[in-house]
């Protein structure tokens, strides 16, 4: 069985930042893609942005340029560093993680998301 828990969400004003982390355990064998998710209400859950084992990333059009996300394999752990973060940011967001346990089986895993408010 694999974990995720994501911390780091909060409240921020209009144009501040906030690093998520996202923080994976468990039977682990290796993890190979991880991304990001968010959903507002009344919204679909929508891709935020992904990260390969190798390190290739992509990012949807509204957060180019305003968040980078990146991993560490040794820890098993993601960050979403968010800057210039705007109203239209408000969500719950949760990491995702497609993970290869011990038995050599291959499963995709949620976290439990955490909130990100952007007041104006």
């Amino acid at each position: 069985q694999v974990q995720l828990v994501e911390s780091g969400g909060g409240l921020v004003q209009a144009g501040g930042s906030l690093r998520l982390s996202c923080a994976a355990s468990g039977s682990i064998f290796s993890i190979n893609a991880m991304g990001w998710y968010r959903q507002a209400p009344g919204k679909q859950r929508e891709l935020v942005a992904t990260i390969t084992s190798g390190g290739s990333t992509h990012y949807a059009d509204s957060v180019k340029g305003r968040f980078t996300i990146s991993r560490d394999n040794a820890k098993n752990t993601m960050y979403l560093q968010m800057n210039s973060l705007k109203p239209e940011d408000t969500a719950v967001y949760y990491c995702n993680a497609d993970v290869t346990g011990w038995v050599r089986t291959r499963h995709n895993y949620w976290g439990q998301g955490t909130q990100v408010t952007v007041s104006s």
